[in-house]
């Protein structure tokens, strides 16, 4: 795949998994809240995790998925409270700030395009300050859409004006980069290292990376030839 800069003016990115570990999110998701459920409900952790992953798989897909006020009232708990008890692990995947910083010396336009509720929103972005980054910040709760669904990209033209043919989208969800290969988007590219506590995964469909220094050309060049890293 060979990527010319002069050919792109917008740059969409994810934020969890693609900019951001989503060692945190795993964790959390996976080990943190189900421990505290348990707690909770007094019951043991392996039944905690059966009936609380049955849950949030009934939902992927759809907005509640990653809606913290939906969860919090689901199962009775402070979840973005919960989630101040682990923000530690938060952190930015290495390289993320060179690229954005390549990118705004390029004048492109930068939109972070999320699916994370305004709550962990908040919390990531004063963790990291990588908001500073970017010329605006857009939520598929504000769209109505989950990423997975065409629309969302086509109702995203409403809040950012992008030509999808000049646009690259950065992100470690296949089925959010199906989207918006059919909606037109051009630039795919898909972040196979999303969390440093598990090892990278190649997509058969989509030009994987481990680094966003992979797509950062060599001083004084626009262009640059990702090579089979994964």
């Amino acid at each position: 795949m060979i990527i010319n800069w002069n050919d792109i003016d917008t740059v969409l990115l994810d934020m969890d998994g693609t900019l951001l570990d989503r060692h945190f999110d795993d964790h959390f998701w996976l080990e943190h809240l189900p421990r505290r459920w348990a707690e909770k409900h007094a019951t043991g952790i392996e039944h905690a995790v059966e009936h609380l992953h049955a849950l949030f798989d009934s939902q992927e897909g759809t907005l509640n998925w990653t809606d913290l006020d939906y969860w919090s009232e689901q199962l009775g708990m402070d979840v973005p409270l919960l989630k101040q008890e682990v923000e530690h692990l938060i952190a930015v995947h290495p390289h993320v700030i060179e690229f954005l910083q390549f990118l705004r010396q390029h004048d492109k336009t930068i939109w972070l395009v999320t699916a994370a509720h305004s709550k962990t929103l908040d919390l990531k972005l004063r963790k990291t300050s990588i908001g500073q980054h970017f010329d605006g910040i857009v939520s598929v709760h504000q769209i109505g859409l989950p990423k997975e669904d065409t629309r969302f990209w086509k109702e995203l033209q409403d809040f950012i004006r992008f030509d999808p043919a000049r646009t690259m989208l950065g992100e470690d969800s296949e089925a959010s980069l199906d989207a918006a290969r059919r909606f037109g988007i051009t630039w795919l590219v898909h972040m196979g290292r999303h969390s440093s506590a598990s090892q990278p995964r190649k997509s058969v469909r989509f030009k994987s990376i481990d680094y966003f220094s992979r797509l950062i050309p060599p001083k004084g060049a626009m262009s640059i030839t990702i090579p089979e890293i994964l």
